[in-house]
């Protein structure tokens, strides 16, 4: 059976991903160019998704150093390079918000815009040539049933509870699907259970601990209409 979707790598403007000093949109593109033509020559049905960057500012007004680079200069660095033929979606992850999706303001960190969907979708959407976006990462943190808080450097989910994270999940995917700009979501995460001090990744997910899964109804609810 074909695959239905490809993505191309992963958050492969930071050296986390990629080698130090040599993260650039254009040499990601020529790793693209040449994934995209050896899937296509296979099964011209499947969809190429171009990898989606870590949503960050942490770079600075320079945009890129040799660590890494901001995901909207990085993906400017793609564009210029042509990476809109060699991609059917433009892969984007939306993981750091603490407002309902329909929020465009209000969030005590700033005004950055991988702090809010709408300009999160827009931030990969408008470089394109109007390709769709794929998010292939989407999802709001939760300390909800945790026995310790988050740690330091996600301490911005704190506040948020499982509740919220099933609303503005399934916001998120009404607001997607009536945008007319992205083909794909997934969610960020069903089930991890590993909650550590250095990686809290249980709290994105959506079954909660105790087995509860309160985005499961609202998420059918609205995948259903």
């Amino acid at each position: 059976t074909a695959l239905k979707a490809i993505e191309v790598w992963n958050e492969m403007n930071i050296d986390r991903e990629w080698p130090a000093g040599q993260v650039n949109g254009g040499s990601y593109t020529k790793m693209l160019a040449a994934a995209y033509n050896a899937i296509k020559a296979k099964n011209p049905n499947t969809i190429v998704v171009s990898a989606a960057p870590a949503p960050t500012g942490f770079f600075g007004a320079a945009g890129c150093t040799s660590n890494g680079c901001n995901d909207d200069t990085f993906m400017s660095q793609m564009a210029q390079a042509g990476a809109a033929q060699y991609m059917d979606c433009i892969g984007l992850h939306y993981n750091e918000g603490i407002l309902a999706p329909s929020a465009g303001s209000g969030d005590p960190r700033g005004s950055y815009p991988t702090y809010y969907f709408g300009s999160m979708l827009q931030r990969g959407y408008a470089l394109f040539g109007g390709k769709p976006v794929c998010f292939t990462e989407l999802g709001y943190l939760s300390p909800d049933g945790y026995p310790s808080p988050l740690p330091a450097n996600f301490a911005w989910g704190q506040n948020t509870s499982a509740a919220e994270q099933a609303a503005w999940l399934a916001e998120a995917a009404t607001l997607a699907a009536q945008s007319g700009k992205v083909r794909i979501l997934i969610v960020f995460n069903v089930d991890y259970s590993f909650y550590t001090a250095n990686d809290p990744q249980g709290g994105y997910a959506i079954f909660r601990p105790g087995g509860a899964c309160p985005a499961c109804d609202t998420l059918g609810a609205v995948m259903k209409k």
